[in-house]
C-alpha cells in the first residue's frame, strides 16, 4: 500500500511540476502548483512527517499560492497597463511610509537585541517536555528572529519587484506595437 501511495503521489507531483512549467495561462500554472504541493504533502504524511505536511498545505499550498494568484490578478495578465496612470491615489506615498516603518521595525529589533545582550524573543516556553513544534519554534523566534523578519521583507520586495517589472515590460510592448 505504501508503494502505491508513493507512486501515485510522486506521479501527481511530477505532473503538477510539468504543468507549472508548460502551462501558458498563469492561473492554470498556479493551480498546477497547488496540485504538486498537495502531492508532496501526501508524501510527507506517508513518511509520518505530519507537521511538515500541515505546513506544506497551510503555508505553501494555501498562503503562497494565494499570494501568487493575487499578484497574477493584480498584474492583470489580460490587459495592458500604463505606468503614468495611478489607479489608487496616494498609494506611492503610503507604500513609502509602510517601507520606512518596516525598516524602522527591523532597526528596532536589532537595537533591542544589542541593548538586552540577548536575542529578541517572541515569548518563552516553560514546558519541561517540548514537542517538535516547540523545539522548532524556539530557535526560530529567538536566535533567528532577525533573519526570519529579513526573509519576509525580502519576499515582499520580490513580489513588488515582479509587479513593477511586468508592468514596465508590458508598457514597452504596447509602445512598440503602436509605432
Amino acid at each position: 500500500m505504501d508503494w502505491f501511495v508513493f507512486v501515485v503521489a510522486g506521479a501527481l507531483a511530477i505532473a503538477g511540476a510539468l504543468g507549472v512549467v508548460l502551462s501558458r495561462n498563469p492561473v492554470h500554472a498556479a493551480l498546477m502548483l497547488v496540485m504538486s504541493l498537495l502531492a508532496v504533502a501526501v508524501l510527507f504524511v506517508e513518511q509520518k512527517a505530519d507537521f511538515l505536511a500541515a505546513v506544506q498545505v497551510i503555508v505553501y499550498a494555501g498562503a503562497i499560492v494565494v499570494l501568487f494568484l493575487f499578484v497574477i490578478m493584480l498584474i492583470g495578465v489580460d490587459r495592458p497597463e500604463s505606468l503614468t496612470v495611478e489607479p489608487l491615489r496616494g498609494q506611492r506615498p503610503f507604500a513609502a511610509f509602510i517601507g520606512v516603518a518596516a525598516f524602522a521595525e527591523l532597526f528596532f529589533l536589532v537595537r533591542l537585541q544589542g541593548a538586552s545582550g540577548r536575542r529578541a524573543s517572541a515569548g518563552s516556553l516553560t514546558s519541561g517536555h517540548e514537542s517538535n513544534v516547540e523545539r522548532l519554534a524556539r530557535p526560530l523566534f529567538t536566535h533567528y528572529l532577525l533573519p526570519f523578519e529579513l526573509t519576509s521583507a525580502l519576499l515582499v520586495v520580490a513580489v513588488v519587484g515582479a509587479v513593477v517589472l511586468s508592468r514596465r515590460e508590458r508598457a514597452v510592448t504596447v509602445d512598440e506595437g503602436e509605432g
